[in-house]
């Protein structure tokens, strides 16, 4: 991203690969970079059904309290219902179009099945609108899209939207750009390495989509400006370092001053960087290989 001078010299926008680069006229344009979206198309009109309206929190739980910091504001958001089952097995399925949704990374594909029902699925890099793809517990072509259980699928494959626990629905691998890599297939257990890095044995039973999450350059976009993270919902971040002891360990002094401890604490005293958050004896930690890479 270091080429934008010579990239947008004499237009007012410039596009790499997927990421659309301003022409600097203000100092907000002149850092960000937005996702081009002029890959998404639509065919087909879905259903009312499958929006729905998200709530807003405030970071906020049941009582009231906040447990989550930094949240608020922000666009109204409608989002579509994903399909993360695919429990419609052995019925071919078309792509009637690839659209944005605000609650989450990738971009979503609509299916219409042969019945006629329609679905919101995260969409496989490559898949294109008029495509067919199925899913089924049996054996599928390995092309992006087509979903099936994990034991059927040859070493070396991408798959995303993976199953934890088989009919649960997929739980790993659904951010954009995201998948992870089947290794090997060893009796009922599959061995697959994650976006983090790590290395873990699933149930071969358990069913993932074929490919690639789509949208794989929303890693290299950058938000540019303090009013366009406000439109996402999220509030500033203030320095521990310059609030009063009273508010944060790192707080006081005279001037400025580093933290003065041996590592960053939270604002209510736990260690901030580097702490395992694990539980030691979760019961799933069996089936982990090697750990994610620190």
């Amino acid at each position: 991203m270091g080429k934008h001078k010579s990239l947008i010299a004499g237009r007012s926008s410039q596009t790499i690969m997927a990421i659309k680069i301003y022409k600097p006229t203000t100092a907000g344009r002149r850092k960000h970079s937005v996702t081009d979206y002029s890959v998404l198309r639509s065919t087909s009109k879905a259903p009312r059904g499958l929006f729905v309206a998200k709530k807003r929190s405030g970071g906020r739980n049941s009582s009231g309290k906040i447990t989550v910091r930094h949240i608020g504001g922000g666009f109204k958001k409608m989002l579509r219902v994903i399909d993360s089952k695919r429990d419609k097995l052995d019925i071919p399925a078309r792509v009637a179009s690839l659209e944005y949704d605000p609650g989450r990374s990738a971009f979503l594909s609509l299916l219409v099945y042969r019945d006629g029902e329609k679905r919101y699925i995260i969409s496989p890099a490559g898949v294109k609108i008029g495509d067919t793809i199925m899913a089924s517990e049996k054996s599928v072509e390995i092309k992006p899209g087509n979903r099936s259980r994990l034991g059927n699928m040859p070493g070396g494959t991408f798959v995303h939207d993976i199953e934890l626990t088989a009919g649960r629905g997929g739980q790993m691998a659904r951010g954009a750009g995201n998948y992870a890599i089947v290794t090997a297939v060893e009796g009922g257990m599959v061995i697959l390495k994650l976006p983090s890095g790590e290395i873990r044995r699933v149930f071969a039973n358990n069913m993932a989509t074929i490919g690639q999450a789509s949208n794989t350059d929303h890693m290299n976009v950058r938000i540019g400006k303090a009013g366009r993270s406000r439109l996402m919902g999220i509030r500033p971040t203030v320095r521990g370092k310059a609030m009063n002891p009273v508010d944060h360990p790192h707080g006081g002094g005279e001037g400025r001053n580093p933290i003065g401890m041996k590592y960053p604490k939270t604002p209510w005293g736990k260690h901030a960087l580097g702490v395992h958050t694990r539980k030691k004896k979760k019961s799933s930690s069996k089936f982990i290989v090697q750990r994610r890479k620190k």
